[in-house]
């Protein structure tokens, strides 16, 4: 029985929900491509899934609707040689996925204005440095 997927300390994935697939990677590797099936495809079911709390979901297949294909998530792994280390880099892309995707949404940012003597502070010191400005012209000599 696969492990499971730790996502978050409140999200875990059951190992039983996650799907994998195997088929051979191209690329380089010589005759070891053409006789191993070392490419991973990780899928996991996120609109079936029990695992996902149904908040967090919805807010899950709204980040991740360009990567669904009928509620499912898959993610691919083949750069590594070996199947065993296609697997872990396919999970833990697959976490890293699912992590940001279950990430609270930030807070609404308030919109503030300047306080009077902030804005007293700028004038002045625009006026200062304009008087700075008019010092140093040279007049002409006459």
């Amino acid at each position: 029985m696969p492990e499971d997927l730790v996502v978050t300390r409140g999200l875990v994935i059951s190992g039983a929900e996650l799907r994998e697939r195997f088929s051979r990677s191209s690329g380089p590797g010589g005759q070891h491509v053409n006789t191993t099936d070392s490419r991973v495809e990780l899928s996991f079911d996120l609109v079936g899934s029990p695992s996902v709390p149904e908040g967090v979901r919805g807010r899950m297949v709204e980040r991740l609707g360009n990567r669904l294909v009928n509620g499912v998530v898959t993610v691919v792994a083949s750069e590594q040689r070996a199947q065993v280390q296609n697997r872990a880099v396919a999970r833990e892309r697959m976490a890293a996925l699912l992590r940001a995707a279950a990430a609270a949404p930030p807070p609404v940012r308030r919109a503030t204005k300047p306080s009077r003597g902030a804005k007293e502070r700028r004038i002045s010191a625009k006026k200062r440095r304009g008087v700075v400005k008019r010092n140093r012209r040279g007049f002409p000599d006459d």
